[in-house]
C-alpha cells in the first residue's frame, strides 16, 4: 500500500512516499510554476524508489499550490495535513506551529494528529519565512546564516513586524552602527513574540513540535521556547510534516 503525499508551498515543494512503516521524501524549489515543481517532485520521488505512478495507491496534494496540481487524488490543507504529519513525527504532539514561506500557523490538536483549533496569520508576510528572506538581504546575509549568525547575541528591539516598515528599521539601526547579529536576533525574537501570542489566544497546551521551513532555523525555535515559556521542539523532518501528513491521510483512506 504506497500512498504519495505532496506539498507545494510559496518557496519549496516537498513530497513525501509512504510505504508501510518506511518514508523517503524529496524537496525542491517551487519557482514560478507550482504545477511543474509538483510534478517534478513526484517523479524524482519515484525514480528514486524505483517505481511507476501506477503502483502508488493515492496521492494528496497540499499546500498553497494544491489546486494546480492535475495528477493528485484528492487536495487538502495544510492545516489538516501538518497535524497529521507531526503526530507521526512526534506522537503526543499537541501544538503544532507551522511557520511557511507567505504564512503562520498555530495549530491545537488532540494529540493523536486531529486538528482541535487553529490561528492563521496569511494577510501579510510578517513573521514568515519570505520576512527573514527579505531580512537578510537587507543585512548582506542569506537567510540560512541567520542562525549561526545571531547565536548567543543580545536582542535589539524590532518595533514593526510589518515587512516594509522592518526592512528600513533594519537598515537605520545599521547606519547607527547596531551589531547585524544583534539585530538578527532582535528579528528572531519578533517572529518568537508573533507566534506566541497567536498561541496563547488558542490557549495551547501539551508538547509543542515546530514545523515548516523555518523551523531550521534554530534562532527561532529558541526565541519561540523563550517566548511561550515552555519547551518548543523541531526536528530534521520537520519541513517534511506537511507532505508526510498528506501520505497518511492518503493511506488512511485505502484503509477505509
Amino acid at each position: 500500500m504506497i500512498t504519495v503525499g505532496i506539498d507545494v508551498g510559496s518557496i519549496t515543494t516537498k513530497a513525501v512516499l509512504l510505504n508501510g512503516s518506511a518514508w523517503r521524501s524529496v524537496i525542491r524549489p517551487t519557482g514560478c510554476s507550482p504545477r511543474e515543481a509538483g510534478r517534478e517532485a513526484l517523479e524524482k520521488l519515484l525514480d528514486r524508489a524505483g517505481l511507476a505512478r501506477k503502483d502508488v495507491g493515492f496521492i494528496i496534494g497540499t499546500g498553497y499550490g494544491r489546486v494546480s496540481l492535475p495528477f493528485i487524488d484528492k487536495a487538502v490543507t495544510e492545516i489538516t495535513c501538518h497535524a497529521r504529519g507531526a503526530h507521526h513525527l512526534l506522537e503526543g504532539v499537541h501544538t503544532v506551529i507551522d511557520i511557511g514561506g507567505q504564512d503562520s500557523k498555530v495549530i491545537v490538536t488532540d494529540g493523536k494528529g486531529n486538528v482541535v483549533n487553529f490561528a492563521m496569520n496569511d494577510k501579510c508576510a510578517a513573521g514568515t519565512g519570505r520576512f527573514l528572506q527579505v531580512m537578510a538581504a537587507a543585512l548582506g546575509a542569506d537567510v540560512s546564516e541567520l542562525a549561526e549568525l545571531s547565536r548567543g547575541a543580545e536582542p535589539v528591539q524590532i518595533s514593526s513586524m510589518c515587512t516594509v516598515f522592518a526592512e528600513s528599521e533594519v537598515i537605520s539601526l545599521l547606519a547607527q552602527g547596531v551589531e547585524k547579529e544583534r539585530i538578527i536576533a532582535g528579528i528572531h525574537r519578533s517572529v518568537a513574540g508573533r507566534i506566541a501570542a497567536m498561541a496563547e489566544r488558542l490557549g495551547t497546551g501539551g508538547v509543542i513540535l515546530f514545523t515548516g521551513g523555518v523551523a531550521r532555523n534554530e534562532g527561532v525555535r529558541e526565541f519561540l521556547s523563550r517566548e511561550m515559556g515552555k519547551e518548543v521542539f523541531t526536528l530534521p523532518e520537520s519541513q517534511l510534516a506537511g507532505a508526510l501528513g498528506a501520505a497518511v491521510l492518503a493511506r488512511e483512506i485505502l484503509n477505509k
